[in-house]
């Protein structure tokens, strides 16, 4: 029964598997644009008028970028093993002679029946998780060093010189665990019902590796600011107000988080066929649960391009009917990466609808900011009637 409810919680009407999509031309002309690219209007200039259009945008989108931002993110290798020992699963990839192995560790609930959800944790939960959810703890930095670019296990593999930032290459690590419970029944853990969730850089990151593992089922980015709820062309414009926050010419001085090829581009984001909401977009098919957490009491973080960016973004879950499955909740507290009371409620109905697969509301989207909201600023195109 529940596995039926799940596939019929996933599943978006009007929508079919995607086709074979077009890759992206060697050169793109896209004219300077200071307000946020439509979503509904691919390259080929024809805008989108049904929904089976869509997973071949979406398809686009996320080659746009890998293309300009993130690095490329690698198939499946040839060989995935894994096995648990203790609450370790061991992962082993494998191609010709090369291979590599980590580990995540899994804390099984105290209540419920197993198989159990699970959340993936980068770095260790900021979150509270219910007794009902496991939580898997990964150790990203691992995977992708903070310290230094082409360091880590992902590199080890690939190579020091592959142009995958450390976020990228983090999320091709989520896409593997899941491989590992998929093929591990004593982990004890749904591979159908696994979130993720980080907070400030590992915001970033939870919010990149749902985006690019359609398998995530809820995706809980907390405090990530820029490329995770905010987009690089409003950050632009609050700093040149005079506050201070992180840009996208910032982010590339001393950070390895994002390409080697990002760096081009940062003094010239609006000539970029892409920002930001679009990352949001890639949650709306197949039809994820995500539920970004936000604080308006840290300049640095954003909270107008935040919520102007995750507003944009929802626009194209509105347009593909799943609006409900997008929720905003931004509120004042001081203590970055802390949680406050006040979000506990739509943690819960995320949490429950998308992971315990309860009829539960999540239609929420709320900030406590001052901030004037003006989507028109931002946004000058408007959200088609796909049939």
């Amino acid at each position: 029964m529940l596995n039926l409810l799940l596939s019929l919680l996933f599943t978006a009407p009007g929508l079919g598997q995607a086709s074979t999509c077009p890759n992206l031309p060697a050169a793109i002309n896209y004219a300077t644009n200071p307000k946020l690219p439509d979503p509904f209007l691919p390259l080929s200039g024809t805008r989108l008028s049904k929904k089976d259009q869509w997973p071949c945008r979406k398809e686009e989108i996320r080659q746009l970028f890998q293309r300009y931002s993130y690095g490329t993110f690698p198939p499946k290798p040839e060989a995935v093993t894994a096995a648990m020992s203790g609450n370790a699963l061991k992962i082993t990839v494998s191609e010709g002679s090369k291979s590599m192995s980590f580990s995540v560790n899994i804390k099984l609930p105290s209540s419920g029946v197993a198989p159990y959800p699970a959340i993936i944790a980068y770095g260790g939960a900021s979150l509270p998780i219910p007794n009902t959810v496991a939580t898997i703890t990964y150790q990203n930095f691992e995977m992708a060093a903070d310290n230094g670019r082409g360091k880590g296990k992902f590199y080890d593999f690939y190579g020091s010189n592959h142009n995958a930032g450390g976020m990228i290459a983090a999320a091709w690590g989520v896409d593997r665990i899941i491989d590992a419970l998929e093929m591990t029944p004593a982990a004890k853990i749904d591979p159908k019902r696994v979130g993720v969730t980080g907070c400030s850089r590992n915001g970033k990151g939870s919010m990149i590796a749902g985006a690019f593992v359609d398998r995530i089922a809820l995706a809980l980015p907390q405090e990530g600011g820029q490329s995770a709820a905010g987009c690089w062309r409003i950050a632009d414009e609050i700093q040149k107000n005079g506050t201070k926050v992180e840009t996208a010419h910032q982010i590339v001085n001393g950070d390895s988080w994002f390409s080697t090829d990002f760096p081009k581009y940062v003094d010239m984001v609006p000539t970029l066929p892409w920002d930001n909401h679009m990352l949001h977009a890639l949650y709306a098919y197949p039809p994820r649960g995500l539920l970004i957490i936000e604080n308006t009491a840290i300049d640095y973080l954003g909270p107008t391009s935040n919520y102007h960016c995750a507003s944009a973004g929802r626009k194209v879950h509105e347009a593909l009917g799943v609006k409900d499955y997008f929720g905003f909740s931004q509120n004042s507290h001081s203590d970055h990466c802390g949680f406050p009371k006040a979000q506990q409620p739509e943690l819960t109905a995320f949490i429950e609808r998308f992971l315990l697969a309860k009829d539960t509301k999540t239609d929420v989207w709320k900030t406590d900011g001052k901030f004037t909201i003006d989507e028109t600023r931002w946004i000058d195109w408007a959200v088609p009637s796909l049939s």
